[in-house]
């Protein structure tokens, strides 16, 4: 498990909870619909395509890749990796399904159609986070930094995320929704909005309390997990080992 970071964790809270920011704005989440989540996915991946869910998941000896049915939460198609692998985020660019390890730095391609297997690729970095804006994908590595790659993972660019000036860590799973990149940040009830051009943080969402406490139980793990449906423009969140995947809207605080 990815549980290494108290004390960068308390730092980071106190960047993020910092208001008054010149121009960032402050949300909380309003829970407009809640479907079943498979309690046993420790979620490192969630998107859309063409209106279809997808979520990897982590753990050596339980990473997979699912095709979700939203309305039951049940899984449709699977498949797994090897126990020496624990995967993290996937995404869907062009025709083919990227999806990234963390501490093995390896990446898998395969068909975005069939999934079928196409290659294997040395990754430079922890894999963390990895989403698309249709151009390039965009990755996190736990880092303050956001990766910009071509389909082949050279790197084009990267940012370096701050807020108030100071960097933001531990960004780990990621959406692009309007433009902006989402991301979690690791072992936090918070989600930054990112502007892609210059790594400023816009916006800071309040997820706390998302998940009720009647429904956490021991294995019950943090928040992880962006969708956005461009068909509808529904955004969901879920958490590791949650037992519910949520549709919710962001309201901006008073």
């Amino acid at each position: 498990m990815k549980m290494r970071f108290f004390l960068p964790y308390l730092m980071t809270i106190c960047v993020l909870a910092s208001c008054g920011s010149t121009g960032v704005k402050h949300y909380k989440v309003e829970v407009v619909a809640e479907y079943d989540h498979d309690v046993k996915a420790y979620t490192q991946g969630l998107f859309f395509q063409d209106g279809t869910l997808y979520e990897s998941t982590g753990q050596n000896g339980e990473s997979s890749f699912r095709k979700v049915d939203l309305q039951s939460g049940k899984v449709l198609e699977q498949m797994n990796f090897d126990d020496k692998y624990f995967v993290e985020g996937s995404v869907i660019f062009g025709d083919n399904l990227y999806i990234l390890t963390w501490e093995s730095r390896v990446a898998f391609v395969y068909d975005a159609n069939t999934l079928k297997y196409k290659s294997t690729w040395k990754y430079p970095r922890e894999g963390w986070g990895l989403a698309t804006d249709g151009k390039r994908l965009i990755a996190s590595d736990g880092s303050p930094f956001i990766y910009f790659m071509d389909k082949d993972f050279k790197l084009e660019r990267k940012v370096a995320v701050r807020l108030n000036d100071r960097p933001v860590r531990w960004l780990n799973e990621l959406e692009v929704i309007n433009g902006k990149i989402w991301a979690n940040v690791y072992t936090s009830d918070e989600i930054v909005i990112i502007n892609p051009k210059d790594g400023k943080v816009e916006g800071v969402i309040d997820c706390k309390g998302l998940l009720p406490s009647s429904l956490r139980t021991p294995d019950t793990d943090v928040l992880n997990g962006i969708a956005y449906d461009k068909k509808t423009g529904k955004i969901y969140l879920t958490g590791k080992n949650w037992p519910k995947l949520y549709e919710v809207r962001i309201v901006e605080k008073d």
